[in-house]
C-alpha cells in the first residue's frame, strides 16, 4: 500500500485556519459551500510530528491492539502510562518497554470507574507530567441476540465501550483545553458506521463514541486540542479470536498499531484501517437502507 498515491492512503486533512461559515452570506448553504470550497480547506499530505517524548496515557493497554500500541509507542520513543484492570499483565508489558529501551508507568484501573480515572490522571501528571495525549482504547464485544434480550448486558457493554472513553476524557480534557494544546484519541470500529446482524450492542457503544468525538472536536478545535476517532476493521486479537465468521481484510495487531500511531503523529481527525474495508463500509453507509438491508441479508450469516 506505500506505493499508492498519498490521497488513497488517506493523507487528506483539514488545515485549522478556516473562517467560520456565515462571514461571507447569510445563506446556511452558501455558508456551507464557501467553507467546503474555499482555497487551501484540503490540505495534501499532513504533517507528521515525532512522539518522541510524548507523554501519553494509553487504556485498555494490557492486551489486544492496547498492547501491541503501547509496544509501538516505545519504540517511538514515547512515555506512556499504561491502564487496564489486569495488573500482573501491565507490569510484563512494562518490563518489556524497558527491556525495549522505552519508558513506562503502570497505572491499573477500571474505567467505568470516574474516580480512579481522575486519580490515574492526577498520578501521571506528578510523575511524568502534563498529559499530551490521551488514547481511549479500553473495551470489549459481545453478540447481541435479540431473542436472548439482555438488557443489562448490552447496557454494560455500553458503560465501558462509550462511557469508560468519557469519562477518561474528562480526567484530561479540562487541563489540555486551558493549556491550549493535547490530543484526545477515542479507539471506535468500523462497525460504528451501521446496524450489522449480532452487533447491535457493540455497534451502538462504537457509534455513540464516534458520534461524541466528531461533536466535541468543533468546540476542542479553537481551544488547540486535537481529536482522532480511530476506527478499526477486523484485527487478530484475543477477543476478535473468539468470532465464529469469516473476517475480511483482518491484519495483526502489530500493523494495526502502527497505523494507528502514524495516524495520532500526523493528528489526523479520523484514522480508519484496512483501506480497502474502509471504502466498503463507507459505500454501505450511504445506500438507501433497502438495498442495505437486501445486501447484508443476503451476505451476513446469522
Amino acid at each position: 500500500m506505500a506505493a499508492l498515491p498519498g490521497f488513497l492512503n488517506g493523507q487528506w486533512h483539514r488545515e485549522s485556519t478556516v473562517e467560520p461559515p456565515g462571514t461571507k452570506s447569510d445563506s446556511p448553504a452558501l455558508c456551507v459551500l464557501n467553507a467546503v470550497c474555499r482555497p487551501g480547506l484540503w490540505a495534501y499530505g499532513a504533517s507528521t510530528r515525532s512522539l518522541k517524548d510524548q507523554r501519553i496515557w494509553l487504556t485498555g493497554a494490557s492486551t489486544g491492539i492496547g498492547r501491541a500500541v503501547a509496544l509501538e509507542l516505545a519504540s517511538r520513543g514515547a512515555i506512556c502510562g499504561l491502564t487496564a484492570r489486569n495488573e500482573e499483565s501491565l507490569q510484563k508489558l512494562r518490563q518489556e518497554i524497558e527491556a525495549r529501551g522505552g519508558n513506562a508507568l503502570v497505572l491499573p484501573g477500571d474505567v467505568t470507574d470516574g474516580d480512579r480515572m481522575k486519580a490515574i490522571a492526577s498520578e501521571f501528571r506528578a510523575q511524568l507530567g502534563e498529559i499530551d495525549i490521551l488514547i481511549a482504547n479500553a473495551g470489549t464485544h459481545v453478540f447481541t441476540k435479540p431473542e436472548q434480550f439482555d438488557a443489562k448486558e448490552y447496557l454494560s457493554l455500553m458503560d465501558l465501550n462509550f462511557g469508560g472513553m468519557v469519562r477518561c476524557i474528562e480526567a484530561v480534557l479540562p487541563a489540555m483545553l486551558k493549556r491550549g494544546s493535547g490530543q484526545v484519541v477515542g479507539v471506535a470500529s468500523l462497525a460504528g458506521y451501521r446496524g450489522m446482524p449480532r452487533a447491535a450492542a457493540y455497534g451502538a457503544s462504537k457509534a455513540a463514541m464516534i458520534n461524541f468525538l466528531e461533536s466535541i472536536r468543533f468546540h476542542t478545535a479553537r481551544r488547540g486540542v486535537k481529536v482522532t476517532v480511530v476506527n478499526p476493521g477486523f484485527v487478530r486479537t484475543p477477543l476478535t479470536d473468539k468470532n465464529d465468521f469469516q473476517m475480511p481484510f483482518l491484519i495483526d495487531a502489530d500493523r494495526a498499531a502502527r497505523i494507528i500511531c502514524s495516524g495520532i503523529a500526523r493528528e489526523k481527525d479520523e484514522i480508519s484501517f484496512p483501506i480497502p474495508f474502509n471504502w466498503a463500509i463507507k459505500l454501505l453507509r450511504i445506500l438507501p437502507y433497502p438495498i442495505y438491508k437486501a445486501l447484508i441479508s443476503n451476505a451476513v450469516k446469522f
